[in-house]
């Protein structure tokens, strides 16, 4: 079993660590440098949850001896909820975080332990953000939890008066119509929010070569390229090469 020294005494301490593998496998990479890692909550000493996608009961929360800590990619309490990377890229801010609560029945509520701002990039998309931001969480949590299993952090409740939410992404989030599109400047963020999912896409009306006129899906892809149904991605010059009429022209993606 590995030992996480301290200044008091040694702890063996088990973490059951849950999250989404595509973002947070610093994570649990960090932690099985210090810690050992068990795959039953009912057996762990302390629960690290990261990008997992479900809520956990009040009973799965209170079986780990210390409770479960979560850690959320924005400066709670703003953007709690399951999208506030993508909701940060959208509103264009400059600034960001990370903050490692101790979790409580409601979402992304529970007091904190740790709290670190990170700035935002206007080339960051949804998917290079994502991993910087649990790489820079993988490198301070064990230090961390040893901190806060020996005591020496104060929780702060959050100010829930001022908590902003942040919802469940669908597929029509990533859709405009091609009558009304959105300027240059949010299309772009739009691209680098959605980049994963849901994508960012139009439906647009093609004059065949036999002159019949169908309804095609255009999708929109980071570093400025354009994929047309059926057909492979495309730099958007190369595409209005091939469709000068197309209505997005002078959006000079």
């Amino acid at each position: 079993m590995l030992k996480l020294k301290t200044e008091t005494q040694n702890f063996k301490l088990k973490i059951i660590f849950l999250g989404t593998p595509q973002f947070v496998q610093p994570i649990k990479q960090e932690l099985k440098k210090h810690f050992f890692l068990v795959k039953l909550l009912k057996e762990a000493d302390l629960a690290v949850v990261a990008a997992y996608g479900r809520i956990l009961t009040k009973e799965e929360l209170n079986l780990p001896k210390y409770g479960s800590l979560n850690v959320h990619p924005s400066l709670l309490p703003k953007y709690r909820g399951p999208s506030p990377i993508q909701t940060a890229i959208l509103n264009n801010n400059k600034t960001s975080g990370i903050t490692i609560i101790k979790m409580d029945e409601k979402a992304d509520h529970g007091p904190i332990i740790y709290q670190e701002s990170l700035d935002l990039s206007d080339s960051d998309n949804c998917d290079m953000l994502s991993k910087k931001m649990f790489l820079r969480a993988s490198e301070i949590l064990p230090q961390v939890i040893e901190n806060f299993i020996s005591g020496k952090i104060k929780l702060v409740e959050q100010n829930h008066s001022k908590a902003t939410f942040t919802q469940h992404l669908t597929k029509e989030d990533g859709y405009f119509t091609i009558n009304n599109p959105p300027s240059a400047e949010i299309l772009d963020r739009m691209i680098r929010a959605y980049y994963l999912w849901p994508g960012v896409w139009t439906k647009w009306r093609v004059k065949s070569l036999e002159s019949r006129v169908k309804e095609k899906i255009v999708k929109f892809l980071p570093g400025k390229q354009i994929q047309m149904e059926g057909k492979k991605p495309i730099s958007f010059n190369d595409f209005l090469n091939g469709y000068p009429d197309f209505p997005l022209k002078n959006h000079h993606l």
